[in-house]
């Protein structure tokens, strides 16, 4: 069964549609599963360094993309799934809970982990989700997230440039969505409340034969522009210039290298078995004498 929450109260302006964000969601839901590979990549990473956890994990909650290995790696190790997203589509297919990321329904201390996998570049409140997520995780629950992040698509960025100059454009228009870094990434998680945060990133290169293919990949995984910000209108000389740009940053062999900067956050639900930092001016040993030369070589 499929569940929906709302929530009307008042609420600073949306960044990104909620309406076609879960359009495109829907339709990456349809598409063939090789537009999914940058998601698997990240499953397959997040589920990898679950194998570092040295506990075990009860109740999980999965929210975005839910790639086949995912599902079957967490199920594997005897794991309870729930499964949320803000596409009525996903949700039918895995009996999920429709939701946003920044309105989750659940009950607080739901879960021992939760794993977000590509979706939380386009939250519209991502600190009060994160918020939100350490408090529905059990005291020790464990947070495991992996998104897209700043730097990414330059090529894509550097062709809608091109796109604009051709229409004579005054401004550059909002063609793709604001991007998070990892340094940014790893504050939200420390005032989200969540202990022994981390965040780190990792570059994957993907080289396509044109911009048209790049665009079906971005569409098929939901990653188009889904900004509150009326869609820009490019036309027939903006697409052509775009094209053209894009082949021109071809190699030697016709393909063109695209980039993909991705960020993987993980972060702990406080609680009082936790190691502890000590306390400001407790030690016994200054740093000054631990670095001073000792004259051996």
């Amino acid at each position: 069964m499929v569940q929906t929450v709302s929530d009307s109260s008042a609420r600073p302006a949306d960044i990104f549609d909620r309406k076609r964000r879960q359009l495109a969601r829907d339709r990456a839901t349809r598409s063939d599963a090789s537009h999914e590979f940058l998601h698997a990549h990240m499953a397959e990473e997040m589920l990898e360094r679950l194998q570092w956890v040295k506990r075990d994990f009860n109740d999980v909650l999965v929210i975005g993309s839910a790639p086949g290995q995912l599902i079957s790696g967490l199920k594997a190790q005897g794991m309870a799934l729930t499964y949320a997203d803000s596409s009525a589509a996903c949700c039918a297919r895995h009996e999920g809970v429709h939701c946003e990321e920044d309105r989750l329904p659940f009950e607080a201390h739901s879960f021992d982990l939760i794993i977000s996998n590509g979706v939380l570049d386009s939250v519209n409140d991502l600190p009060g989700a994160l918020i939100q997520m350490q408090h529905i995780l059990r005291p020790d629950g464990l947070f495991l997230a992996a998104f897209v992040g700043a730097g990414s698509l330059p090529q894509l960025k550097a062709a809608m440039m091109a796109a604009d100059s051709a229409k004579n454009s005054e401004t550059m228009a909002a063609h793709i969505h604001p991007q998070i870094d990892v340094r940014a990434a790893g504050d939200l998680l420390t005032r989200a409340g969540f202990t022994m945060p981390v965040a780190d990133g990792e570059r994957l290169t993907v080289r396509y034969s044109d911009l048209p293919s790049l665009v079906r990949d971005l569409r098929g995984m939901g990653a188009h522009n889904v900004l509150a910000s009326k869609p820009p209108y490019i036309g027939k000389q903006g697409l052509l210039a775009a094209a053209n740009h894009f082949a021109e940053s071809a190699d030697n062999d016709g393909k063109t290298s695209e980039i993909f900067e991705l960020i993987y956050l993980s972060g702990w639900a406080p609680d009082a078995s936790q190691p502890k930092p000590a306390r400001r001016g407790s030690g016994k040993v200054s740093l000054a004498s631990t670095l001073k030369p000792t004259g051996r070589q």
